[in-house]
């Protein structure tokens, strides 16, 4: 194994190569993520031999990637699982008639991102909210005529914001542990670029939507008889999503609750259709649920879902972060990052440092949970040592490495949503405000010192020079 220490311009070098295949595929041919990704990680291992790793570090590094994702990949599983089961039990239709019917085309976009937000808040995760209301908000916005991205947009942006601000999050827990401060002191932080930048994207959602007053009405009510013919339209049908609120309450993690929202769903599907088989209900939960209704626009929205569905996110996960981990097992994303955090001396520079290398890691491994621990670990001694509170990071970590993963191409989370909204992520990318704006907020804060929390030896000699200053 190679055993001398990687320069600064050979970890450049590699990773610019790297990225230039990701961005040339997906962004410049428009390729599917993952054969870029493929070929990024053949360039990695090239250069790993070529420069003396054995094949023991090259397994060793895939290993420890792939072993971060575990848990995810089998939270996809059952997210493909629980869509088809909504579907079938009636739940995303029942959903999608009630918004029909409740809200107006001039506050639609509004009401995607609050309401999103809301469910995101209760249930801790972006992407539950995208796979369940998400969908019937899909199905809402789509039938009223709205831009596919503009709706897919405002419901990423809810579900990131609603992400936020739930202490069930992951990726909260895991930045307040990264920095070791409390959780509520670090979600108290986050608020500083979290509300003005949710507020703004309210602002812009209503100002989009006003202009929306031509909603086919004989479009919708087609719609809704179609749901209404072949669906179980009730109140009861809603039980899973009140199911997931129950569990959030109780604070179950992610995988029973999803699992016993299955079970539920499942038992709905069969008391709605007596006649369905277990070798049926099996097929929808693995393949999908496929609608065969007379409208051929909602069989093309609610013909989704199934454990087969989530294979293409699964197998991108796999190999991003094998990526990753090749990446950091060589030291590649340390030899660029370490440097750069050993040299900054004002608030400015560390905010604008860190924050560019929370994007970097999400560019370069699309992981949302590395470009939270690589750059925490690399700037956590550098913000204490210039006089900024573990919080501050914290925030930093959120803004430019949590909130901007759904807008990578080829990361977890922009796959993940293009796969299950069928939108591609470079269309509803530049109507995700809120993602957009925390950085901005995050580097203004960074400038201004506004928001930005200190350690407390930082602010007493403040005080001090502030104190001898006034008697001079």
């Amino acid at each position: 194994m190679k055993n001398s220490k990687i320069s600064l311009r050979e970890s450049a070098i590699v990773l610019v190569v790297a990225l230039a295949i990701m961005g040339t595929g997906v962004i410049g041919l428009h390729l599917s993520p993952q054969v870029p990704v493929l070929l990024a990680i053949t360039v990695v291992i090239f250069w790993a031999k070529i420069t003396g790793f054995n094949w023991d570090a090259i397994n060793a590094g895939i290993k420890d990637g792939i072993d971060k994702g575990i848990i995810p990949i089998v939270i996809f599983i059952l997210i493909g699982a629980m869509i088809s089961t909504w579907i079938a039990a009636g739940t995303i239709p029942t959903l999608m008639v009630i918004g029909f019917k409740a809200i107006s085309a001039q506050w639609f976009l509004p009401t995607v991102f609050l309401v999103c937000s809301l469910v995101g808040a209760a249930v801790g995760s972006c992407f539950t909210v995208v796979s369940t209301v998400g969908i019937a908000f899909f199905g809402i916005g789509v039938t009223m005529n709205f831009n596919p991205a503009l709706v897919a947009g405002a419901i990423v942006a809810g579900g990131v914001f609603g992400d936020k601000l739930s202490p069930l999050s992951e990726t909260n827990n895991l930045a307040a542990a990264v920095v070791d401060t409390d959780l509520f002191d670090h979600m108290k932080t986050i608020l500083w670029s979290t509300l003005p930048a949710a507020t703004i994207s309210t602002i812009a959602f209503a100002a989009l939507g006003m202009g929306h007053n031509h909603a086919d009405m004989a479009k919708i009510n087609t719609t809704v008889a179609a749901l209404s013919n072949d669906f179980h339209i009730s109140i009861i049908s809603l039980i899973p999503i009140i199911l997931v609120f129950v569990c959030a309450a109780f604070k179950m993690a992610a995988i029973p609750t999803m699992l016993l929202n299955i079970f539920v769903s499942a038992g709905m599907m069969f008391i709605n259709n007596p006649g369905l088989t277990i070798t049926k209900a099996s097929n929808i939960i693995t393949n999908g649920f496929i609608a065969k209704t007379s409208n051929s626009e909602v069989n093309l929205l609610l013909s989704r879902g199934g454990i087969i569905s989530m294979m293409p996110t699964v197998a991108l996960i796999v190999l991003t972060l094998s990526l990753g981990g090749l990446l950091v097992h060589f030291g590649l994303i340390g030899a660029v990052m370490e440097p750069l955090a050993a040299h900054l001396n004002s608030p400015a520079k560390l905010v604008t440092a860190a924050l560019g290398a929370c994007i970097g890691v999400n560019i370069f491994v699309g992981e949302q949970f590395l470009s939270i621990i690589l750059p925490g670990r690399a700037f956590k001694k550098t913000f204490n040592n210039g006089g900024l509170a573990s919080r501050a990071l914290g925030r930093v970590l959120e803004d430019g490495g949590t909130v901007l993963n759904y807008l990578v191409p080829w990361g977890v989370g922009g796959v993940f949503i293009a796969n299950t909204l069928g939108v591609p992520t470079i269309q509803y990318l530049p109507f995700v405000f809120f993602s957009l704006l925390c950085p901005v907020f995050s580097l203004l804060s960074g400038f201004t010192g506004i928001g930005l929390k200190r350690t407390q030896s930082s602010d007493n000699a403040k005080k001090d020079g502030q104190v001898v200053a006034t008697q001079n």
